[in-house]
């Protein structure tokens, strides 16, 4: 079972949860921007939590099944048609052998997914079959889909397919143009003036559209840094280090004026100071700005952080049960 790839769209890759236990080694984790879109789908499919879909950029691909197959769509909001007619996100859906799957214009977000029952079946690459373009690995040869591609479909599972067949209004993801994004500052906070500290946590910023993967670029009012002598091997901008290890989802200030949330597929070390991150349970509401998104970071502890990410594990949870 495949799929024809007629149409690429702009940016279609393969994606999973990520290639985890990398990172040390310069490999970013990579997988879904939005992972709890992608697990939606493919809970509607009858698939397992790391079952690899297709993540659209904007502009969808059309597509060709070779034979039946049983899809979903969900993500950012975006009219999908078969064959022509127009079909429900969030819904499970049947296609015949012969079937045109392809999308209209996007309505909010940046990124939708589609899953299959079986899961796309590309080589897993470091145990994931996550596609990380820059270095040309997982996905389908490491790279995003062009047309003439067929993307191969795996087998899916002897339990068949699950009752539930839609995903509740309440359980998806709302796709905002003003957001409230959790941080904890750290490890360079302390770098920022208290007037630098006060702008970075109550100004208003704006998500440029230099987005993609790797970070998100913000604009707005700029932050101040303290006065120093720069350490031996740092540059002379003054949110320049000497190199260090990014976490994922740090935010860098590079110049002092244009916030920057790594996401992931950014690099894992660097030489400018990172005043925050962004908390893990916020990392899929990043992914889901447009550009033109109005933000807020809101400064939170890690008692507070790991509250957050119990609770998408319980929301999570309850989808799957």
């Amino acid at each position: 079972m495949a799929f024809d790839v007629i149409e690429p769209g702009l940016s279609t890759t393969a994606q999973d949860q990520g290639r985890i236990g990398y990172y040390k080694f310069g490999l970013p984790q990579g997988g879904s921007m939005d992972q709890y879109s992608a697990t939606l789908a493919n809970r509607l499919v009858g698939n397992t939590v790391s079952d690899a879909v297709l993540e659209c950029t904007y502009i969808g691909p059309k597509l060709v099944s070779t034979t039946n197959a049983v899809i979903a769509v969900t993500g950012a909001p975006v009219d999908v048609f078969v064959n022509g007619q127009l079909v429900p996100q969030y819904e499970r859906i049947e296609l015949l052998a012969g079937d045109e799957l392809k999308f209209g214009v996007i309505k909010g977000g940046t990124k939708y997914f589609i899953a299959v029952h079986g899961g796309i079946d590309v080589p897993e690459v470091l145990g994931s079959r996550s596609t990380y373009p820059i270095g040309a690995i997982g996905g389908v040869d490491g790279r995003a889909l062009v047309a003439g591609d067929v993307v191969p479909v795996g087998v899916g599972s002897d339990n068949g397919l699950p009752v539930v067949t839609s995903i509740a209004v309440d359980d998806r993801p709302v796709f905002s143009k003003d957001v409230k994004v959790r941080v904890m500052l750290g490890l360079y906070d302390h770098n920022l003036s208290a007037k630098g500290l006060d702008s970075l946590l109550n100004s208003e910023w704006m998500l440029t559209p230099v987005a993609d993967r790797m970070g998100l670029r913000y604009s707005g009012p700029g932050v101040e840094w303290k006065d120093r002598e720069q350490p031996f091997g740092a540059g002379q901008d003054p949110s320049n280090i000497v190199d260090a290890g990014y976490a994922v989802g740090s935010i860098q200030i590079p110049g002092g004026t244009q916030p920057i949330i790594l996401h992931r597929d950014a690099v894992s070390g660097g030489g400018y100071a990172m005043v925050a991150t962004v908390i893990s349970a916020d990392m899929d509401l990043v992914a889901r700005c447009a550009p033109g998104t109005k933000t807020r970071f809101v400064a939170v502890n890690m008692e507070e952080a790991l509250a957050a990410r119990q609770e998408n594990n319980a929301r999570a949870a309850r989808i799957w049960s």
